[in-house]
């Protein structure tokens, strides 16, 4: 640390050359998430010294924390779930089996995640203690159902289910997924952190909700395509005693007991990721996804025309080729199998992926 601070105009004349390292950003093909939303900025600057760690001291912001759980549950098809804000998809995977792990009473327990899940579920396991059973892919990158129900045993304590994997876009069979777990009585997670905000918009989507009763939990993420500022996730639980469950005393706060993962949260974050959705609705929502697929599906008709079909053939916004170009200048990403991986976010426009295509043509050729 220096002995003498920095004036202002000069600290945020450094800030302002390091941040043009990050201004590349409409090249950025791999990223879950995009430009937050105006609002949510605005929104987030309103509550930006509130600390949902201790509710009691900042009573407006968690009544805005309870709206968005609100909201999210709703959307959700069950407004009177419980939930809270997380920091994202992995801290609400870990809570999710950390529930399962408290209501379950084995001594070994284990969970069965597909093979397409989020590398999150390794750490949770890691952190939790709990074996990873992994169920193989069927056609499609989805989950084999059959495969996993044949994995369950005595011991395990939940089935994880995807709604728009990471890699290649596609909704695991929740529904056959929801029927094992009610089969078995135990908890089924659905990660759906990328397409709880992109499948309720669509005109057809397969169920992957609270609809279904084996759905016990489910995570989604405002900060992907909510467009919210980051960090802010939601997890959603179907019965507020599996929260409660995680309860630990915090007797110096002014409530006297928490079941979040995390101490210090951002307030910020929840009003911004809630002021989006007040503002867009439903209506505005619907016109953000339409968008986002229609440049998804501009983008595989064109690697299609390439020679690249895309695979999978995904239900949301993000699509896998079996390219192996490397186009200059724009940041793509791979899949565990080296496909390449590209994700339509509202940041995405139909001009950018013009210019995306031409530059594969132009090196196909």
């Amino acid at each position: 640390m220096r002995s003498h601070g920095v004036a202002e105009e000069e600290l945020f004349s450094f800030f302002t050359s390091v941040r043009e390292k990050d201004r590349r950003y409409r090249h950025v093909l791999s990223s879950m998430c995009s430009l937050p939303h105006p609002v949510a900025v605005r929104a987030m600057n309103l509550f930006i010294e509130s600390n949902l760690g201790d509710p009691g001291l900042f009573e407006g912001t968690a009544s805005l924390e309870a709206l968005l759980v609100e909201r999210l549950g709703s959307l959700m098809h069950l407004p009177e779930a419980c939930g809270y804000a997380t920091s994202g998809g992995t801290e609400s995977n870990l809570q999710a089996l950390r529930m399962a792990r408290r209501d379950a009473s084995v001594r070994s327990p284990n969970v069965i995640v597909p093979e397409s899940a989020h590398f999150s579920f390794e750490k949770a396991c890691e952190i939790l203690c709990l074996e990873m059973r992994v169920a193989p892919s069927g056609d499609g990158y989805r989950m084999d159902a059959e495969a996993a129900a044949s994995l369950a045993d005595k011991n395990t304590i939940a089935l994880v289910g995807v709604a728009g994997t990471t890699e290649y876009g596609v909704v695991d069979p929740i529904a056959a997924l929801a029927d094992i777990a009610v089969d078995k009585g135990i908890a089924l997670h659905v990660d759906a952190a990328f397409g709880g905000l992109v499948l309720p918009f669509l005109p057809e989507a397969p169920l992957f909700d609270f609809q279904l009763d084996g759905v016990t939990s489910i995570s989604v993420d405002p900060h992907k395509m909510g467009m919210s500022t980051i960090p802010v996730g939601c997890l959603l639980t179907r019965d507020p005693s599996m929260l409660c469950s995680l309860n630990v005393d915090t007797p110096y706060l002014t409530v006297k007991q928490e079941f979040t993962l995390a101490g210090t949260r951002s307030g910020g974050a929840v009003a911004g990721a809630l002021a989006v959705i007040e503002h867009l609705g439903r209506d505005g929502f619907t016109t953000v996804v339409a968008e986002c697929m229609a440049n998804h599906r501009r983008l595989t008709d064109g690697m299609a025309a390439l020679g690249y079909p895309v695979l999978a053939e995904p239900e949301v916004n993000v699509a896998a080729f079996d390219c192996p170009l490397s186009p200059e200048g724009w940041q793509v990403s791979r899949t565990r199998h080296g496909h390449m991986r590209i994700v339509c976010m509202p940041h995405i426009t139909t001009t950018i992926i013009e210019e995306f295509l031409k530059d594969i043509g132009d090196m196909h050729v």
